[in-house]
């Protein structure tokens, strides 16, 4: 039956994986960013899920096996448009950093994942608006889109007062136009995640027949999911390598700055600045390569422990599984917030903007207990 109160713990997990993810490049040298990220992709979209799933999973091969043709290309087809929104998510964390980027994108995503699977199986009125648990989550939902608005309010506010160069040292490629448009796109696409999870909940009924565990029966459609994503990104991460011909990075050959210093935008690539090369010499200096793949393993684990605490937090929530993904968001915001400060993203941000940053935060955290209880009533 599940317990509503332990799947918030979980999502909160799933928030801060996600909210963390991008970290550990910033700690990668002299790689293109399309680079990184399908290195740091494989590990995230394609040998985290199969790994885990095969591991947690019972006969999961044979699951997969046993599950209708359809059950299997939705969730890949909902993966490859969800792709679609990670590669625009890593855009926006380029072009508007951590805290501003991820309202943008999450607060699209919120509405677009938690709502629009209710409506589309017909069941929205009878989840939603005719029970007392439903009105107590929907005033979740809205106080997290409320929350939501003024972390991003608030985060506009804060750019709208920096000089140029202020935003430069805060978020190196900031380009708040290009940024916003990319985000919207982004936080559209990557609700596409929650109607692949949805599309694939045959699977989870046979990977529990099969003798799997509450906790693990959605780690399978993961698999599929993820590997929608890896086909978006993989393909166009291909392009980008061939185009700027920067596929010897992998094996040591030829540099690009680092992801932090990167003058050019990531979708076109990566350009060399003179701090790429070393004092003295007109050789660009090599790129510390166990320690770049290293990095980005841990990133593309980061971001797959997002989805793997997820389906965790959802086995919990009973009757209203859907209101996870509002959890979700809201945990990424919060974690994502934290993040923001740590790197000095609102150092020159005004105090009673950042006042207004920590009451978003409250207003999320808040709206998660909202949540909770609402299905903790109704389990």
């Amino acid at each position: 039956m599940g317990n509503p109160l332990i799947g918030v713990a979980f999502h909160w997990l799933g928030g801060l994986a996600s909210a963390s993810f991008y970290v550990p490049y910033r700690g990668v040298k002299r790689w293109s960013w399309e680079v990184y990220w399908l290195t740091g992709g494989i590990f995230s979209w394609l040998l985290a899920p199969w790994f885990f799933a095969g591991v947690q999973t019972n006969d999961l091969l044979g699951v997969l096996a046993a599950t209708p043709a359809p059950n299997i290309w939705w969730p890949v087809f909902f993966g490859v448009l969800w792709g679609f929104g990670g590669l625009g998510y890593g855009l926006t964390m380029r072009y508007l950093g951590l805290s501003l980027g991820m309202a943008v994108v999450l607060g699209l995503c919120t509405v677009f994942g938690t709502l629009v699977p209710p409506l589309f199986l017909g069941d929205f009125h009878e989840k939603l608006l005719a029970t007392t648990s439903g009105n107590i989550i929907l005033a979740g939902i809205l106080l997290t889109l409320v929350g939501i608005i003024v972390v991003a309010m608030a985060g506009a506010r804060k750019d709208a007062a920096l000089s140029d160069a202020e935003k430069a040292a805060a978020v190196a490629e900031f380009d708040f136009r290009k940024g916003i448009v990319v985000a919207i796109f982004a936080g559209i696409m990557s609700a596409c995640f929650a109607f692949g999870l949805a599309a694939g909940e045959p699977i989870k009924a046979l990977s529990a027949a099969a003798g799997t565990g509450p906790l693990w029966t959605g780690l399978p459609v993961l698999c599929l999911v993820m590997f929608g994503g890896l086909i978006t990104n993989a393909l166009w991460c291909g392009y980008l390598v061939m185009k700027n011909r920067s596929a010897g990075q992998w094996f040591g050959r030829g540099v690009a700055t680092d992801p932090a210093a990167q003058t050019a935008s990531p979708e076109h690539g990566a350009t060399f600045e003179p701090a790429a090369i070393a004092a003295g010499s007109a050789t660009p200096a090599k790129a510390p390569m166990l320690r770049n793949y290293l990095l980005c393993a841990v990133a593309g684990i980061a971001w797959y422990f997002q989805f793997f605490f997820y389906t965790m937090g959802e086995s919990q929530m009973g009757t209203y599984g859907f209101s996870s993904w509002t959890l979700h968001m809201a945990s990424i915001i919060i974690f994502g917030t934290l993040w923001g400060f740590a790197f000095r993203e609102w150092k020159d941000a005004a105090p009673r903007v950042r006042g207004m940053v920590w009451g978003g935060v409250a207003i999320l955290i808040l709206a998660t207990i909202v949540i909770g209880y609402g299905n903790y009533r109704g389990a």
